[in-house]
């Protein structure tokens, strides 16, 4: 699917919960080790404190990212995923002294419905590493959080 075909329909709306998914260029495994990985959660983390994101659970497999957040009152959801996929692409360049594309340009989004129930979107998010084999129990994968631990 082309980005033009992602990027159809895309609405942002304050407060609305999103499940974006965002893959690696080339679907490098990038965050397989932890410096790299490390640096994109910071990111998460910096657009949560700055009240951009309420960050509901997310994890972060060695080439892509499932992400499940409230988007804030002032920044568009397009604005959201621009600055943590610029920012940590310039960390993940700097520690690994390379340069290039981290991400690929597009990205899935999915605006929850009322109807669909939070938890249950966040536990099949987080037991991604246990469905991909990566762990056998999902306390071992250390690229991950959920609100509702």
């Amino acid at each position: 699917m082309g980005y033009s075909q992602l990027c159809k329909g895309r609405a942002s709306i304050p407060r609305q919960i999103y499940f974006v998914t965002v893959t690696t260029q080339a679907r490098t495994p990038w965050f397989r080790e932890f410096g790299p990985a490390r640096l994109v959660v910071r990111e998460m983390q910096d657009l949560h404190f700055h009240g951009d994101v309420d960050s509901l659970a997310w994890v972060l497999m060695p080439d892509h990212l499932h992400w499940l957040f409230q988007l804030g009152c002032v920044g568009t959801l397009s604005e959201v995923m621009q600055r943590l996929k610029g920012r940590s692409a310039k960390a993940v360049n700097q520690i690994l002294c390379r340069s290039g594309k981290i991400w690929q340009r597009n990205y899935y989004d999915h605006a929850l419905r009322g109807d669909e129930d939070l938890t249950t979107k966040a536990r099949y998010i987080v037991e991604n590493p246990l469905r991909a084999g990566l762990v056998s129990s999902l306390g071992d994968y250390p690229f991950w959080d959920t609100k509702w631990l």
